[in-house]
């Protein structure tokens, strides 16, 4: 698509062919367009003046026209000596389109509060951007098993350039990232500029900088994202996240005792997933791990707990107090229980 569009409107932001104009100017006038009215032009959304509904996403919204002149300006002041002519052409083309959308201003407060990324190229350039801007503090909230070394060199760069500025993060990881080198290399390389902590299961990806912007997931395959300001909505996600940091251990402490003589954390978070339900695809994506690494954990504990089928060993997990989600603070010692047909084990 991007290919096509490129050869058949060879043309910038600043002077957009006939078909993209009546296109880009009934979106502005309108507040939004049907996707398939701008099929025909897709410069729209290779130049980014075009943009996914984050209500709908078979409407297409504008970028306001001012953040476009925005923009360009900033590439044009870049290369000064070369783009002064361009620069009064932008500034012409986008005067009018602002003319355009006066009389809807919810276009221009929505097109700030919440921004709908489309492609990892745009994404990757928000996070830039964001990086660039960011002064204080960023959040993290990294979801799935082992981080990939590719994911954790992608993120390198911007980590060494907040930290060089004094930048604080604290991120959150599921307890099975505890296994992966490349997070280890990682913190150990950013110091004290990084606190990390781990929770059995959290929530989707979540990147929240200076408490002003947030970037989460837009679909599941992470191809769109959305990059909100709203401030409200940040609020919200900082507040989840506070929570969880609470409830969370940080990484170089060891995870408590089950409390059960053979059976492990992963295998106590297990049982407790096991306990409301759940299958075993839905319990690995939740804890991070793989279907097959779910179902060994599950054959261990039917046979540390003695139970011969599915049925009995939900029997067994809640007779055994595994039917709730450890806590850090369940590392108190309590009275032995011997546990049903097992009397060599016992539940302290």
């Amino acid at each position: 698509m991007a290919g096509h569009g490129t050869q058949e409107h060879p043309h910038g932001a600043d002077r957009l062919c006939e078909a993209g104009d009546r296109v880009y100017s009934r979106a502005v006038r309108r507040g939004r367009v049907p996707r398939r009215d701008a099929e025909p032009v897709p410069c729209l959304l290779e130049l980014a003046l075009l943009h996914p509904d984050p209500d709908d996403m078979d409407w297409l919204v504008p970028t306001s026209p001012q953040e476009v002149m925005t923009r360009l300006l900033r590439g044009v002041y870049d290369e000064v000596s070369a783009s002064q002519r361009r620069m009064g052409s932008a500034v012409a083309a986008f005067e009018w389109y602002a003319g355009l959308g006066s009389q809807s201003p919810a276009v221009g407060a929505e097109g700030v509060a919440i921004r709908v990324l489309d492609g990892s190229s745009r994404i990757q350039a928000a996070l830039d951007e964001a990086t660039q801007a960011c002064a204080t503090e960023v959040l993290t909230v990294q979801p799935g098993g082992i981080r990939p070394e590719h994911e954790l060199t992608e993120g390198l760069h911007r980590a060494l350039e907040l930290r060089g500025r004094g930048v604080r993060m604290r991120d959150l990881y599921t307890h099975v990232a505890r296994h992966g080198q490349g997070l280890l290399n990682y913190l150990e390389l950013m110091g004290d500029s990084v606190e990390a902590r781990t929770l059995d299961e959290v929530i989707d990806r979540l990147i929240v900088f200076d408490r002003t912007v947030a970037f989460i997931p837009a679909n599941a395959d992470r191809t769109m994202a959305l990059e909100l300001r709203h401030p409200a909505l940040v609020h919200y996600l900082v507040t989840v996240f506070e929570r969880l940091w609470r409830l969370a251990i940080p990484l170089t402490a060891p995870l408590p005792d089950t409390g059960i003589e053979g059976i492990s954390h992963r295998e106590q978070s297990i049982a407790a997933l096991l306990a409301e339900g759940h299958q075993d695809a839905v319990i690995a994506e939740r804890l991070g791990i793989s279907v097959r690494t779910c179902r060994a954990h599950i054959a261990r504990l039917s046979e540390t707990l003695g139970a011969a089928n599915r049925t009995q060993l939900g029997v067994r997990i809640a007779q055994a107090g595994l039917d709730r989600p450890p806590r850090a603070a369940d590392v108190e010692p309590q009275p032995s229980l011997t546990l049903p047909d097992q009397g060599s084990r016992t539940v302290r």
